[in-house]
């Protein structure tokens, strides 16, 4: 195992940040390269969790020779959303500098431009180049995790309709319970490494791609950090890792993912009618009908109009809430994963900003 630190400058005197680096040589050159990264948006932890103890049974598959192809582990993505408090509340989502997602922006080339990525870095911002050095590790690889979290929410993923159904050994490895299909419509950093492999040929686009991986994991909600859940996730990953032949080991027999596996345009986006406090009627996990009370927002507490009721507005299973308790008018309530698409209207890419 080597590890390494890469240094970006800071864009103001005497600032840097290091970005630790673990990686794994292989023993194989046929076998399947790995690219994992977590906590790129740095307030999101399950994923660095998780890393921590998947780097525990790597370093033991490094000493008994069973690391068959090269694995690279980010466990702490982002060093400058790290640093970045505000009144005592870790940001991590948003640059604050620039009012930039984090997991957005990213370039979107064809792989064969990969080395450019690096070149004339001074160019470019401390976060475009912390964008441009992570997009460059996870081009060396054939399976690429970016782990994440939602606020409050279930074990799912977006993964590109290109990858699907091939990636459900993923989901079942990890015990998903809804996959969200994505357009490859948006500039977040799986998506921006799905672009370059569909677009190697330059002469002719691709729609799939066999062999390979690029996957948001989002590992249930924010504050799901706790031992017993990231070491299982970190099982969940090493027997995929195992079925990939990435390492070497015994295999544990995994139930076939079970879970929807729907589109994004069949996920229902709940939002807020009016501002004020939120009461929930149901929860992650839970399965609802049409018409089903899902919230009320207490828009003029202590009236008889003020209480506004929220129903679903098809059937469908609950895979995300969010975690405050009072809403401003349009901000996102859950997300509901759906058999039919939804009537509101959707712009193509992320569901969220």
């Amino acid at each position: 195992m080597e590890i390494t630190d890469i240094i970006i400058a800071g864009d103001t005197p005497g600032v840097e940040w290091r970005l630790p680096v673990f990686r794994f040589k292989g023993t194989k050159r046929e076998a399947p390269r790995t690219y994992i990264q977590a906590a790129l948006h740095a307030n999101e932890l399950p994923g660095t969790a998780l890393s921590h103890f998947l780097l525990e049974k790597l370093r033991r598959a490094d000493a008994e020779g069973a690391i068959l192809g090269d694995i690279t582990v980010v466990p702490q993505a982002n060093p400058i959303g790290s640093a970045q408090s505000h009144f005592g509340e870790l940001q991590g989502r948003f640059d604050l500098g620039s009012r930039t997602n984090f997991n957005r922006d990213f370039p979107l080339i064809s792989l064969g431009e990969r080395d450019g990525l690096l070149e004339d870095l001074d160019r470019y911002s401390a976060t475009d180049r912390l964008k441009r050095q992570l997009l460059h590790m996870a081009l060396g690889a054939e399976l690429v995790l970016d782990l994440h979290c939602d606020d409050e929410g279930l074990q799912y993923a977006y993964i590109n309709e290109a990858f699907w159904p091939e990636a459900a050994d993923l989901a079942a490895a990890l015990d998903m319970k809804a996959v969200f299909l994505s357009d490859g419509e948006s500039s977040a950093f799986e998506e921006a490494v799905g672009h370059a492999w569909k677009n190697e040929d330059k002469s002719r686009k691709k729609t799939s791609l066999p062999g390979r991986l690029s996957v948001t994991v989002e590992l249930r909600g924010t504050r799901d950090v706790y031992p017993a859940t990231a070491s299982k996730d970190a099982d969940g990953v090493w027997q995929f890792l195992l079925a990939r032949g990435v390492v070497f080991g015994a295999r544990t027999d995994v139930p076939a993912f079970s879970g929807k596996a729907v589109p994004l345009d069949n996920i229902e986006m709940i939002r807020a009618p009016a501002a004020g406090a939120i009461l929930f009627h149901r929860d992650i996990g839970e399965s609802v009908h049409a018409g089903e009370l899902l919230a009320t927002i207490l828009a003029k507490p202590g009236t008889p109009e003020g209480a506004i009721e929220v129903r679903a507005p098809q059937d469908g299973l609950i895979v995300t809430r969010v975690s405050t308790r009072f809403a401003r008018r349009r901000s996102d309530l859950m997300k509901i994963a759906c058999e039919e698409p939804s009537r509101a209207v959707r712009k193509p890419g992320t569901l969220e900003a």
